[in-house]
């Protein structure tokens, strides 16, 4: 049994949608993703990416992937790594597959000398969150997540 971790490819914005709309179905969000198979490949691979994806593979076959963007702490004054979406498909699972894919991007905030590797996790994932506290990580409950979208955002921005 083999398992690879690899950057996305030109032309597999089709296979990174896929993962997204299953990660949403997960999620109970699948009514939220607009997003088409062109709007990933431009942020992917346009004339200035300013996303990245890391792609898994067991035994040749595509099971899950993990899509990031630097970050910027002031704080620190240095950048860091914010996980957007990390799937791995389930009948894959237990498999050390999502393990696989965290360790990549924490070998690369090693390797860059990136202070931190951040994401969100949906409060009601219980499995996602025994998952992560395996791995270390801390949940950051002193921080509310706010977010201005759609009407507010338009009137918002009209006054700039």
């Amino acid at each position: 049994m083999t398992l690879a971790i690899r950057p996305v490819r030109p032309g597999e914005a089709g296979l990174v949608l896929s993962f997204v709309r299953e990660l949403a179905e997960y999620e109970k969000l699948l009514h939220e993703v607009v997003a088409s198979e062109a709007d990933i490949a431009e942020s992917l691979f346009g004339e200035n990416p300013r996303v990245f994806c890391d792609i898994a593979e067991w035994e040749g076959e595509p099971v899950g992937f993990a899509l990031w963007f630097y970050t910027y702490s002031t704080f620190r004054g240095r950048h860091g790594i914010w996980l957007e979406d990390l799937f791995v498909r389930p009948g894959q699972r237990g498999r050390g597959i999502g393990k696989a894919l965290m360790a990549r991007l924490a070998r690369r905030c090693v390797d860059e000398d990136l202070p931190r590797l951040a994401w969100w996790v949906l409060n009601w994932n219980e499995p996602s969150r025994v998952f992560y506290r395996s791995i270390g990580a801390k949940a950051q409950d002193e921080w509310t997540v706010k977010r201005l979208e759609g009407e507010a955002l338009a009137r918002l921005g009209a006054e700039g």
